[in-house]
């Protein structure tokens, strides 16, 4: 015990008195959250078009709920996105949908083309990459 007394004691002794050294971290790492938050808030931005189910930052996972399009209803969608990483990279980011078509009174799975996944993907993407440009401004 006394030997643990005397090693915490010389680790507080290291300090000196002075301040400690500041990392230089990417903008991209500076976060509270598990993952890039410039594609957390670029995803969240997106799919704000639907009621949202779970966003869960620490996991990188945000789910809508069912959306059906007023000017369409008898089709409806949901969104998953995960985001995988901490840097701003295409493959740290995967986005999912689920889509189906009113059919004898109940809905039915119907295909997603895969295009428009990858819309979504292009359009989380850029939008991420717009804020790290502004942050980068101000």
């Amino acid at each position: 015990m006394l030997l643990v007394t005397a090693a915490l004691g010389s680790l507080a002794a290291c300090g000196g008195g002075r301040e400690r050294p500041s990392a230089d971290l990417a903008a991209s790492q500076l976060t509270t959250i598990g993952v890039n938050s410039y594609l957390w808030r670029a995803a969240l931005d997106t799919v704000a078009f639907a009621p949202l189910l779970q966003a869960d930052s620490a996991g990188g996972v945000i789910v809508t709920d069912w959306y059906a399009n007023p000017t369409n209803p008898g089709e409806r969608v949901k969104v998953t996105v995960t985001i995988l990483d901490q840097d701003l990279r295409a493959d740290a980011l995967r986005v999912a949908a689920s889509r189906q078509v009113a059919q004898g009174g109940g809905w039915v799975d119907a295909p997603v083309q895969a295009a428009t996944v990858q819309k979504l993907e292009d359009i989380i993407l850029t939008k991420a990459r717009d804020l790290r440009r502004k942050s980068f401004k101000s």
